[in-house]
């Protein structure tokens, strides 16, 4: 069997073959491993004949000269259709406002670019397809606070952590609706919070924010019912499930209780639907008009909830790879025997989205009413469990038999596995990227800004076969300038700011190109140091928010005690002479941090504990950099020493259940925390005024 010939399909599927590592050195895959991507991609590679049979395939594919279903440009630039069309080819464009416009193509078979932003419908001979004209840039956050030279800030907070009275056992809405209001009174322009993607109803041992069965809808465990039904229902449905001991038991808990308050959280809700639909509630229209904008798309969701609950009372696999054929289809006529049989359940997740639904818009409507200028920013996962909803939903456009990670690199030797598929090029090119689009309006929906987590992956993403070690897999390239081109046109029809989080290993000129397009980067103070001397204030660039952690990593007053250590140490996952090394560079860190600080003479001057001092300068310090917003994690404005989660833990630590001391409404008025808000507004105003 040719290893070129392997190599060569590779490369014409999009994998890269040969790539840098993260120490700059030289890498090639291996052939078996070319192997088993390519299969995960579709392209079976096991033989010569296989091979020379997926070659042909795609070189049928990419010779094609019939028009995909969606073309994107730059508004402004000319569009190059020779590929398709002859030269001074009359097109009509039908544009999104009603009107017409009558072109012609130029003698090299280019569209002139005077298409206006939109999606617009091109019709040329006989053939048809949308035309995706993009926006130079994104909306930016000098657009959202009408400044040319923003100095903006906000908080970021793990939604599950917040508390109020009420809740159930981990935060909502209604918790978010207090913190956004409280926050706004005292100058934030924006709230960053957690993934709110839908989970699995039916599987409440999983919850991890980041491994979602789909990206399109919502976790309506989330849900303040009360906000939206009335506390008056609310209170009946409680007490009709004889709900409010187990309710403030949740609540007393110091960390999370997961599958019982979620249990606890689905009874409610069911309750809640009964009551809905067997009275004659004003919001039935709501309701009604809610399931019927959602479509196609809703519907699958519900009916894929739907039968894993089932499956799941029968004790059989939740994993619809693992479902009877006939239901691998969601148009099949099983699905539609299916969806008329268990018609109410489906109803009770379609019910269940509305309600998520308008409690975060209600949530971001508080934000805004509050003054700030973004709100909530919107947390976009890389991508989605394999066997959940969104996977089944679009089999074409995601690769549920790829999983996504990291190759390799100094922090993980082994390399990183996250259990989540991705999209896949080909299918998204294929159905005019339907799949990212929904995805993308589903995101901006009820929000102000967007953070794209690992935004590495709209150019190229590490793909590892199922049940594979993370070592074996390969990078696959995705259609990077249609994707950005369609990112920016989505925020420009929302009104709402991008956020790329570029930590880790980021393609060359990558940075440069979403900064282009205004897309924020992401620099964390922790990591802006060269070997323990961390980088001055006026070095900070003016494309990146800053902030001081995320929530992969220790906190500060956690970092400066090592507790990220301890914990590492406790748990096995670094040896004694590395724990030694560990914690002497951590020393040597602590004094780099501490140098960079006192160049500020307004810090070290308190009478209080060091680690206190060092937050407070720290937040001072962000403050004063050019970056156009500052997002102060709500742990460090509380100067809390745990992290949300430790990369490459399950079990061993509470990920995901770690709550924050006191109710939302009032978090921000204890003195440590009122102080470092006043600090930070205080040094965002200042570097306005020096930088204008």
């Amino acid at each position: 069997m040719s290893d070129a010939q392997l190599e060569i399909l590779a490369s014409r599927a999009g994998l890269a073959v040969d790539w840098i590592d993260a120490n700059g050195r030289q890498q090639k895959v291996a052939p078996a491993v070319l192997r088993n991507v390519l299969i995960g991609l579709g392209h079976p590679a096991s033989t010569a004949q296989e091979i020379d049979a997926s070659l042909l395939e795609l070189q049928e594919v990419q010779q094609d000269r019939h028009l995909p279903p969606l073309l994107t440009c730059d508004v402004g630039v000319a569009l190059d259709l020779s590929r398709y069309f002859s030269p001074e080819t009359p097109c009509e464009i039908h544009l999104e406002d009603g009107s017409q416009m009558s072109l012609k193509l130029d003698n090299e078979a280019m569209l002139p670019g005077l298409i206006p932003v939109g999606y617009q419908q091109v019709h040329i001979g006989d053939q048809y397809f949308t035309l995706a004209v993009a926006p130079e840039r994104c909306f930016s956050v000098g657009d959202a606070v009408d400044s040319p030279i923003p100095r903006a800030w906000g908080l970021s907070a793990q939604l599950y952590a917040l508390r109020r009275p009420g809740d159930g056992g981990f935060g909502d809405t209604q918790a978010l609706e207090e913190l956004v209001r409280v926050a706004g009174e005292r100058g934030a322009d924006a709230l960053a919070i957690s993934p709110m993607h839908a989970m699995f109803s039916a599987d409440t041992g999983r919850y991890s924010p980041y491994s979602p069965s789909s990206r399109l809808f919502l976790n309506s465990l989330y849900a303040a019912p009360g906000s939206i039904l009335g506390e008056r229902a609310l209170r009946d449905a409680i007490d009709a499930s004889g709900l409010a001991a187990q309710f403030e038991q949740l609540e007393n808990l110091k960390l999370i209780g997961w599958p019982a308050a979620a249990e606890a959280k689905q009874k409610l809700l069911q309750a809640l639907y009964d009551g809905f639909v067997a009275g004659e509630h004003p919001l039935h229209a709501d309701f009604a008009s809610f399931r019927h904008a959602g479509g196609e798309a809703l519907e699958n969701h519900c009916r894929f909830e739907a039968i894993q609950e089932m499956r799941a009372a029968r004790g059989e696999s939740l994993d619809w790879r693992e479902w009877p054929e006939h239901w691998h289809d969601p148009r099949g006529a099983a699905l539609s025997a299916f969806a008329e049989e268990y018609a109410e359940r489906i109803g009770y997740f379609a019910f269940c989205q509305w309600l998520i639904h308008r409690c975060l818009e209600r949530a971001q409507t508080a934000a805004r009413s509050a003054g700030m200028g973004i709100g909530l920013i919107a947390d976009l996962a890389v991508g989605a469990d394999g066997a959940g909803s969104q996977a089944w939903s679009f089999q074409d456009e995601l690769l549920a038999s790829l999983t996504v990670g990291a190759p390799p690199d100094i922090l993980n030797r082994s390399g990183q596995g996250w259990g989540i598929s991705a999209f896949s090029p080909e299918g998204l090119i294929r159905n005019g990227f339907r799949a990212f689009i929904d995805m993308l309006r589903a995101n901006f929906a009820h929000a102000g800004g967007l953070r794209i987590d690992h935004v590495m992956g709209l150019q190229r993403l590490w793909v590892i076969p199922n049940g594979a070690d993370p070592a074996d897999g390969a990078y696959l390239y995705y259609p990077f300038d249609d994707m950005l081109r369609l990112l920016t046109l989505e925020s420009h029809r929302h009104q709402a700011i991008v956020l790329g989080e570029d930590l880790g290993t980021v393609p060359e000129g990558l940075r440069e190109k979403l900064a282009a397009r205004s897309i924020l980067g992401m620099r964390v103070l922790l990591f802006e140091q060269d070997n323990t001397r961390f980088k001055p204030i006026l070095d900070w660039p003016d494309d990146a928010l800053a902030t001081t952690s995320t929530h992969d990593l220790p906190t500060l007053n956690g970092w400066w005690h090592g507790r990220d250590i301890d914990w590492n140490a406790r748990l096995g996952l670094v040896d004694a002479n590395g724990e030694i090394d560990w914690r002497r560079h951590r020393e040597r860190e602590r004094e780099g941090l501490r140098d960079a600080l006192r160049q500020d003479p307004q810090n070290f001057r308190e009478e209080s504990h060091e680690a206190d001092q060092v937050v407070d300068a720290s937040v001072r310090f962000l403050g004063h950099t050019r970056a156009p917003l500052v997002l102060l994690p709500l742990e460090d404005a509380l100067g809390i020493d745990e992290q949300a989660n430790l990369p490459g833990t399950t079990d061993s630590h509470p990920n995901w259940s770690r709550r924050l001391p006191g109710p939302s409404e009032a978090l921000l008025d204890g003195p440590d925390a009122a102080r470092r808000l006043e600090l930070l507004a205080c040094a965002r105003l200042q570097a306005t005024e020096r930088d204008q």
